[in-house]
This record gives C-alpha cells, structure tokens and sequence, in this order.
C-alpha cells in the first residue's frame, strides 16, 4: 500500500513538539483517542521502548503493540508495528521553519498476509484521516499553554 505522507507548521518550540511525539506518555496527553499506554519493557523512552496503545476508534477500543525502532533527539523518531497481518512504520521528523517547527509524518504500510493486501486499501482513507487527526491535536496541544505532565501515568485514563 502507497506510504501516507502529512505534515503540519507548528507554533511551538522545537524541542517541545519533538517531546510531544517522541514519548509515547506526552503522545497520549496530546490526542485524546489514546485512553491508556501500557509499556513491556522497563525502558520508556528512546530506542527499545515497546508499549502497547490502546485507543477508541469507531466507539470499540483497539489495542496495538509499538517499538520505538529509531530516535535521534530533536530530529526523528520511528516506531514500528505488526497489527492484522501489516508492518506499520512510522515516522516523525522535526525541523525548524521561519514561523515555527515543521512536523513530518511518513508512514509506510506494508501488508504481511494475503488478507492484508485486499483489506488495507480499504481502509486507507479511514487511516490518513486518523492520521490527520493525530497531527492536528499535536499541533493544537503544542500550541496551547498546556504543560507536558512528566508524572503522567502509563496506564488508565
């Protein structure tokens, strides 16, 4: 399936949106889909980090297991999944601009299983709209005097 490619100008700091979406636990603070983060190793941030995500999409919790598989600080961070037979491969970039940080998402989606390869393209729209709006309250949190919580607790809501 084709990558999907979003990005967003936001009015913030760089250091505070590459927080944002480097660490699973201020992810959670900022899109509020995300009811509970569950980590499997002892690490919980930086390369090696797993976790499981559990959001409410459609009115129905799903629950996906994520590897932080790269990190550079203030510049990326890339987590991988292997959800219903598909290797999802995202990847936040940061960078400077004129009015702000620039944030970059490309997600590669690649379809493990026969039954992959038939249903993701239809669900494609439904993905960069989740997308979009993952990007959007990122933006809206960065730009908002809300403080990233360091006590946030990993599981509940």
């Amino acid at each position: 399936m084709k990558s999907i490619h979003c990005s967003r100008t936001i009015d913030s700091e760089l250091g505070r949106v590459f927080q944002v979406v480097s660490d699973v636990r201020n992810f959670r603070q900022a899109v509020p889909h995300i009811i509970r983060i569950e980590f499997t190793t002892e690490r919980q941030a930086g390369i090696g980090t797993r976790f499981r995500e559990t959001r409410v999409m459609h009115g129905r919790e799903h629950t996906v297991e994520l590897e932080v598989a790269e990190y550079v600080e203030n510049e990326t961070v890339r987590m991988i999944s292997d959800a219903g037979g598909t290797r999802w491969d995202t990847h936040f970039t940061v960078s400077q601009v004129a009015n702000g940080t620039k944030l970059d998402l490309r997600m590669d989606i690649s379809p493990q299983t026969w039954i992959a390869r038939v249903f993701n393209p239809l669900i494609r729209g439904m993905v960069v709209r989740g997308v979009e709006s993952d990007l959007a309250s990122v933006k809206d949190f960065c730009e908002s005097d809300r403080q990233i919580d360091d006590v946030l607790p990993a599981s509940g809501s």
